[in-house]
């Protein structure tokens, strides 16, 4: 995806923070509604084409009294997370009762999978929940990040005449949209400009001074990494390592590449 489209989505993601929380909200405090927001619209956007199965999945599961159901949930989902709640968040769009749209948002957050759950604590979202419902601000939230206007799913959206309305989000892009709006929301608060952010040229350098000194050694392969401060995990997503993978292993070219970055 282009850096404009990439610009045009975390500015449409920021805008969302002064629409809806303006007045329930200091602006210090927006981000901790707007960025696990995101990340579950991201998710429930990754999850969308498989929802079926992995109800289906669950439901077979139950059936047959299998409690431990967590592996044979992520081959269902093609992912590692899942959601056996049976809402999406565009189905939540439709709720006109708060109470109802409390209830069903907070099942569609307890469906997800023991990672996410994680995640979700770390953010401590579920305290926002009531604040957000009474000032019918949650409703207005899940619509304008499910809209047509926005696409958060690595998947193209076409028109109906066939050409592309909007590309698909891969993780690199998403991973950058989220950087960008974590620098913001610490600008605002008056924090560090990159305590707890590492820019892009940055990145790069550091996966330079990983891979060059041994680029001759690597072998096209899958390989497992550990980062204890892997953060949005760019460094994992820098596009031109991970194109390297597929290149041709021999020496001369990985140099090559790796150059490129």
């Amino acid at each position: 995806m282009a850096s404009t489209d990439l610009n045009w989505i975390t500015n449409y993601i920021w805008g969302i923070a002064d629409d809806v929380l303006r007045d329930l909200y200091v602006r210090g405090k927006y981000r901790d509604v707007i960025l696990p927001m995101t990340v579950l619209r991201r998710l429930d956007a990754v999850l969308e084409d498989t929802k079926k199965e992995v109800l289906e999945t669950r439901e077979l599961l139950d059936e047959q009294g299998i409690i431990d159901q967590d592996f044979a949930l992520r081959q269902a989902a093609g992912q590692e997370f899942y959601n056996t709640s049976k809402f999406t968040l565009r189905d939540l769009c439709a709720r006109a009762n708060r109470q109802q749209l409390t209830a069903d948002f907070t099942a569609y957050l307890d469906g997800f999978s023991p990672n996410v759950q994680e995640i979700l604590e770390n953010f401590e979202f579920r305290n926002q929940i009531s604040r957000l419902s009474r000032a019918d601000a949650l409703g207005t939230l899940i619509e304008k990040l499910t809209a047509s206007e926005i696409n958060l799913s690595p998947d193209l959206v076409k028109n109906t005449d066939g050409t592309v309305r909007h590309p698909g989000l891969d993780n690199h892009g998403m991973g950058t949209i989220f950087e960008e709006l974590i620098r913001r929301f610490n600008e605002e608060n008056n924090e560090e400009a990159r305590e707890h952010w590492t820019p892009r040229d940055a990145v790069k350098l550091m996966a330079r001074l990983v891979f060059l000194p041994i680029a001759d050694q690597i072998q096209s392969s899958t390989y497992l990494l550990y980062d204890g401060a892997c953060g949005t995990g760019g460094m994992l997503t820098v596009d031109r390592p991970l194109r390297i993978n597929g290149a041709d292993p021999n020496r001369a070219s990985w140099a090559a590449e790796i150059k490129k970055m």
